[in-house]
């Protein structure tokens, strides 16, 4: 997400007077309103959140207590919910493009540079031990969040964001959720990608366990506790500056991800946060935010936890070749197979003609293809693909049956787990027959060169 510091204060005096101070609306069916009226009501006597994955969400409660702490929304936003696990917001009012949609004051933002200022010295020994982890310096303001929120956990109802830590999630799907049968049963693309995700958490988990973090040692010792404060830290901040600032704003944490999103969050100069529409959105819409890149829904699946079935393409799993990858100088969001018809985009074609010409140590014609394809030379790179197309499409379809043979194994074991201890299986499941889904695509396409 990207900072806005162009509003003036008679900008922003007069954005915060465009909301409507009502109470917010929830979008339930009727037959489910009643028992999430029941389940949402607040035990006086709780001291802590029950984290619990199958503990409730008290939406609700957070609702009151957003307005009662000065979060505004727009006449007609509503949050809707099927099962009252999953929660997303709907707009029940024509809204035009820059339409204000939210605004939550800097009081109630959470923020890692003001975690740090809280904190002080009490985090060095914490993130010099992070800082040892490769790549892991840029992940300093995630650390302070979810050290925040776990501070904010242990004083249960007196802590001024309780109502809010309340109404969070507890079920994750994402790569930090999972197991290694789970990466077991998942494409290799997807596999390394949840991994990653999980060691991350694993090396913030040492981290936070080698300094002299301002929590208890029940807390510490507790790796569901860190794992789900880990969690909503990783899949509700919003990126301020790069490596520097994220923040999570109560509320306009409910948004989800569309492929084709339509409002924008952002923050001003004075730290609050304001959500506005990008386009028109006619009554009745989710509204939408960006969490990553859409062509390439793979990273959304192992960090977010979720299926962006809207999602145009996917990347091609060519995992195996990254080092020829790296040489090209392409990326994952370049290698793309189309979800809908099984086109591939050029680049895919570059890849495995590449890396044909490397393995049969046709070192001499590589460089020049190389050359060809780093310095956009579209001639010889035609020309190229022309003598060797029959190869390369041999290559193509190879991977191609693979992935499909492998990603059938995969499913096959997958569902040989038992649900009750592997209860994210439907999910894999679910994920790999997408994967099948677009590859069979590829296939036909591939086939109808003869």
């Amino acid at each position: 997400m990207k900072t806005n510091l162009a509003w003036t204060c008679g900008t922003l005096a007069n954005t915060v007077a465009a909301f409507q101070v009502t109470k917010p609306r929830h979008v339930v069916s009727q037959s489910k309103r009643l028992i999430l009226l029941h389940a949402s009501v607040p035990t006086q006597t709780a001291t802590t959140i029950n984290i619990d994955d199958s503990a409730q969400r008290d939406v609700f409660s957070m609702e009151d207590w957003a307005r009662n702490s000065g979060i505004q929304t727009s006449e007609g936003f509503a949050l809707n919910t099927q099962d009252g696990y999953d929660w997303s917001v709907v707009t029940t009012q024509d809204l035009p493009a820059g339409s204000p949609v939210l605004f939550a004051p800097s009081h109630v933002v959470l923020s890692s540079s003001a975690a740090e200022d809280e904190f002080g010295g009490n985090l060095e020994a914490c993130e010099s031990a992070l800082a040892e982890y490769a790549d892991k310096t840029d992940r300093l303001p995630l650390f302070r969040l979810m050290v925040k929120i776990l501070a904010e956990y242990e004083q249960g109802t007196t802590s001024s964001y309780f109502p809010w830590l309340n109404s969070l999630p507890r079920w994750f799907s994402n790569g930090v959720a999972m197991t290694d049968a789970c990466f077991e049963c998942l494409p290799p693309y997807v596999s390394w990608l949840s991994r990653k995700e999980r060691d991350t958490f694993s090396e913030f988990l040492s981290a936070l366990r080698a300094g002299y973090a301002p929590l208890t040692d029940q807390t510490i010792n507790d790796n569901d506790l860190v794992r789900w404060a880990y969690n909503i830290a990783l899949t509700r901040h919003n990126v301020v500056v790069v490596g520097k600032e994220k923040r999570i704003a109560p509320m306009a944490d409910m948004f989800n991800h569309g492929t084709f999103p339509n409002v924008e969050i952002t923050y001003d100069g004075d730290g609050n946060c304001i959500v506005t529409t990008t386009e028109n959105v006619p009554a009745g819409s989710p509204l939408t935010v960006s969490l990553g890149d859409p062509t390439n829904p793979s990273p959304l699946f192992a960090t977010y936890g979720f299926l962006s079935y809207d999602a145009s393409s996917m990347f091609c799993k060519a995992i195996h070749l990254q080092d020829e990858m790296e040489e090209l100088g392409y990326d994952f969001r370049d290698l793309l197979f189309s979800t809908e018809t099984g086109e591939m985009t050029p680049k895919v074609w570059d890849l495995f003609l590449y890396n044909l010409l490397r393995v049969n140590n046709e070192n001499d014609l590589a460089q020049k293809f190389l050359k060809a394809c780093r310095s956009n030379d579209e001639e010889t790179k035609e020309s190229y693909h022309e003598q060797y197309f029959a190869y390369t499409l041999e290559a193509l379809r190879e991977h191609v049956n693979g992935i499909l043979s492998e990603v059938d194994s995969l499913t096959i074991k997958a569902n040989s787990y038992d649900l009750n201890t592997h209860p994210r299986v439907p999910f894999i499941v679910a994920h790999n027959n997408h994967v099948q889904s677009t590859f069979l695509k590829v296939k036909a396409q591939l086939d109808a060169f003869g």
